[in-house]
Order: C-alpha cells, then sequence, then structure tokens
C-alpha cells in the first residue's frame, strides 16, 4: 500500500516557477515508477510526466517537454515536479501517481495503482 500527499501548488504568475512535491508513504516506494497527471476545469486527466524507480527513465506530455522536470528522492520518498516557463493553460489539479513498474501504458492514468489527492496549481496572464 502506498500513500501519496501532493504539496507546492499556489498562484502564479505565467512565466513563473514552481515545484510541486508528492511524499509517498510505505517501504515499497522506490520500486514504484511514479507519475504526474492533471486535470483542468472541464477537461479530462492527462499525462503529464513519469520516471522510473532508478531515475534511469523519464518521459515527458509534449506540452510540458522542456519547461518540466520530474525527479524523485527515494531516500526522502518524494517525487519532484518543478514547472518553468508557466503558462495559463497549465492550470489545473496535479496528481502524482504510482504504478507497480514503469513497462507500458504509463501514458495512461487507468494503469497507475495509487493516487494522491492532488494540489491546484493556477497561472495567470
Amino acid at each position: 500500500q502506498v500513500q501519496l500527499v501532493e504539496s507546492g501548488g499556489g498562484l502564479v504568475q505565467a512565466g513563473g516557477s514552481l515545484r510541486l512535491s508528492c511524499a509517498a508513504s510505505g517501504r515499497t516506494f522506490s520500486r514504484y515508477a511514479m507519475g504526474w497527471f492533471r486535470q483542468a476545469p472541464g477537461k479530462e486527466r492527462e499525462f503529464v510526466a513519469v520516471i522510473s524507480w532508478s531515475s534511469g527513465s523519464t518521459y515527458y506530455a509534449d506540452s510540458v517537454k522542456g519547461r518540466f522536470i520530474i525527479s524523485r528522492d527515494n531516500a526522502k520518498n518524494t517525487v519532484y515536479l518543478q514547472m518553468n516557463s508557466l503558462k495559463p493553460e497549465d492550470t489545473a489539479v496535479y496528481y502524482c501517481a504510482a504504478k507497480q513498474t514503469l513497462g507500458s501504458g504509463w501514458q495512461k492514468g487507468g494503469r497507475y495503482d495509487y493516487w494522491g489527492q492532488g494540489t491546484q496549481v493556477t497561472v495567470s496572464s
């Protein structure tokens, strides 16, 4: 069992930066691939980024590539999402999620086993 708690969301102006954190409980955190998803009002949840258990592999949605960086610290049971050059279209609730293996389907929320409650990110123009 893994419990996830996101933090670090808030209101920021376009062009600014935020760093989201996702703290996990459970001794098996280091075995899970960790992903970030987001959901804007009236839109479907979408994949943002994923990182393998060893940090050896990372993948990003095209919409955030070059602006967002996903990382993790297994000693602290925490995964991060550094968001730079934020745009109003990045406004959404951001969720972290855990997947037992990176494998295939890491873009699909249905393939993840555990989810956090989400943190709101609002980017003003």
